[in-house]
């Protein structure tokens, strides 16, 4: 059985591979959104990852789409206790930005739509300038006071604005954060790596990254010359004219080859083994895309092998 890890210095303990929320209600209606919930949790998965927002820029939508589907699930399994549950603020349409009454009274609606009564990992989705650290930890505090959020994170932040919050944190006793969602995987390194890694590393908090199969394309089916129908076909195609992406796929071939896995585990558990990373996030539409993303936890590369996909990723 694959073993739980540890999110940063919080009590929650996580599997290597968070199912990310962001196709339910999008590209998965809510039958194929519960069957991927069911299929993940059954497949020894408790890290649900969602977003007010999601799925706000689908026409027709609002925001809080995948939140819902995913209270009905709770609703209908009665497995709210089982699940580490996270999901962000400041980005639904109606609650936009990080002002400490926009975080409360968003919070409030996801909490509505999750059908729970607490969160277990609350992000800042964007981090907003226009709002002091203060006024933004202070009001994520009092979230934690109330036991409407366990613990507190941040996504899309500098480095600069991150030391800034933990600093304000630890001087004024305030909740912390525990994790840091940032964009990262083997043909996008740049955002990550170096100061905001250094932060991270430094103030042990956990990444949790997303886009970790680069939109699909470290997966391997998007080549030179195959269309692929799908609504991040778009995203996933633009890495296929690198040089980068080239040598990514070529080393993922060759490992995946070696070691009878697919090209999708063999990315995830490169990235699972990096510094700080505790559980890279990857969404599925269909059960059928699930036991890849799984067996990031039964598969444990070489250094030899780290080594190859590093370079190649370089």
């Amino acid at each position: 059985m694959t073993s739980l890890r540890k999110l940063g210095p919080s009590d929650l303990e996580v599997f290597p591979l968070s199912l990310g929320g962001n196709v339910f209600g999008w590209t998965a209606d809510e039958a194929q959104s519960f069957a991927v919930l069911d299929a993940y949790t059954a497949g020894g998965g408790n890290f649900v990852d969602t977003a007010d927002a999601y799925s706000a820029w689908v026409p027709g939508n609002e925001g809080g789409e995948s939140e819902t589907i995913i209270g009905r699930w709770f609703a209908a399994r009665g497995n709210r206790s089982e699940v580490v549950l996270a999901t962000k603020v400041g980005a639904h349409p109606r609650f936009k930005g990080l002002a400490a009454a926009n975080i409360k009274a968003a919070a409030e609606a996801s909490l509505r739509r999750l059908d729970t009564d607490y969160i277990d990992l609350y992000y800042t989705h964007y981090d907003d300038p226009s709002v002091p650290v203060e006024e933004i930890i202070t009001a994520l505090d009092g979230l934690v006071r109330e036991g409407k959020v366990r613990a507190i994170a941040a996504s899309n932040i500098s480095p600069e604005r991150l030391q800034e919050s933990l600093e304000f944190s630890d001087r004024e006793g305030l909740a912390r954060y525990v994790a840091l969602q940032p964009h990262y995987n083997l043909v996008s390194r740049d955002t990550y790596e170096g100061q905001l890694q250094d932060v991270a590393s430094r103030n042990g908090l956990a990444a949790v990254p997303y886009y970790a199969l680069a939109s699909g394309f470290l997966t391997g089916k998007y080549r030179p010359g195959t269309k692929v129908d799908s609504a991040r076909a778009e995203g996933a195609g633009k890495h296929l004219g690198t040089e980068r992406g080239v040598r990514v796929l070529a080393a993922l071939d060759e490992i995946a080859g070696a070691r009878g896995a697919e090209a999708a585990t063999v990315a995830l558990a490169w990235l699972a083994a990096q510094p700080t990373v505790a559980a890279p996030i990857a969404s599925a539409r269909t059960v059928d895309q699930l036991p890849a993303l799984l067996a990031v936890g039964e598969l444990t590369l070489t250094d030899a092998e780290l080594s190859k996909l590093t370079q190649a990723s370089a």
